[in-house]
C-alpha cells in the first residue's frame, strides 16, 4: 500500500497560510508537513489559530534549509505549478497525480511554492512530475491553502475516509394522506377566492398538485403542513 504523501511548503511567507494549509491537509487525512525556509521562521504564532484545530499537523512539521534536503528521503517528487517554466517533465492533473501516487511504492512528496511567485525553476527541476490544476488561463492565481486542498482532495478520493453518518429517510406518505392535504388546501383556496378565473382552475389545480407531490412528503411532513393550514384557517390543529 502506498504511503501517505508528504506536503512540502517551499519558502512560505505567512504563518496564517501555513496554518490554513495544515487545516486543508488534515481535512483529507494528511499529517506530514515539511517547511522549507519559512520567511518568518518556525514556529509561527499566526499558524495555530489559522489551522482551526489541525494542531497535530503543525506540531509534527519539520523545517529544512533547502528543497533537496526536504525531499531527500522521498522516492517520488511532484511539483505544483501553473507554468512549466521551461522544464520538460510529465504534466498531470491533480486527479491523475492522485492515481499515480496511490499506485506508487515508497514516499511521495508534493511541492507547493511561496504565495507570491510559486515554485522557482530550480525547485521544479528537483521534481520528477508536474501537477497543474486546470484553471482559468486569464486568472490562474490560487492561494496556498486552495492549492493544497485541491491536491489533497483528489488524493483522498482513492482511500476510505469516514463519511458523515446517514439517517434513513422516512417512507413517503400514503397517497390517501397526500390527497387529504391537497383537498384541504384546495378548499381553503376556494374559500379565499384564489381561483378567480374559472377557466384556469383545472390548470392551476394541476400545477398545485404537481408542486405538492414533487418532494415525496413523509407522513410527519403532511401532518405538519395540515396543522399549518388548519391554523391559517382559524381551526385548532389536529393533535
Amino acid at each position: 500500500m502506498a504511503e501517505n504523501p508528504v506536503i512540502v511548503l517551499v519558502r512560505p511567507q505567512l504563518g496564517e497560510n501555513i496554518g490554513q494549509a495544515a487545516r486543508a491537509m488534515l481535512n483529507f487525512g494528511l499529517v506530514d508537513l515539511r517547511l522549507v525556509a519559512p520567511r518568518d521562521g518556525w514556529p509561527n504564532p499566526q499558524a495555530g489559530p489559522a489551522a482551526s484545530g489541525a494542531d497535530r499537523v503543525l506540531e509534527r512539521a519539520a523545517v529544512f534549509d533547502s528543497v533537496a534536503a526536504a525531499v531527500a528521503d522521498c522516492h517520488h517528487v511532484f511539483a505544483t505549478t501553473v507554468r512549466k517554466r521551461g522544464v520538460t517533465k510529465p504534466v498531470l492533473t491533480p486527479a491523475a497525480a492522485a492515481r499515480a501516487i496511490h499506485a506508487a511504492r515508497g514516499c511521495t512528496a508534493i511541492l507547493f511554492g511561496p504565495e507570491r511567485s510559486g515554485l522557482e525553476t530550480d525547485d521544479v527541476a528537483l521534481a520528477r512530475t508536474i501537477i497543474t490544476v486546470p484553471i482559468n488561463p486569464e486568472f490562474g492565481s490560487l492561494n496556498l491553502a486552495q492549492a493544497v486542498i485541491l491536491v489533497a482532495y483528489e488524493w483522498s478520493r482513492g482511500r476510505a475516509l469516514a463519511q458523515p453518518p446517514q439517517s434513513d429517510l422516512p417512507l413517503p406518505a400514503p397517497q390517501e394522506e397526500l390527497d387529504g392535504m391537497i383537498a384541504q388546501l384546495d378548499a381553503m383556496l376556494v374559500a379565499a377566492g384564489f381561483f378567480h378565473l374559472p377557466d384556469r382552475m383545472p390548470v392551476t389545480r394541476r400545477t398545485l398538485r404537481t408542486l405538492l407531490t414533487k418532494p415525496g412528503w413523509s407522513s410527519q411532513e403532511v401532518r405538519t403542513l395540515r396543522g399549518v393550514l388548519s391554523a391559517l384557517a382559524g381551526k385548532r390543529p389536529r393533535a
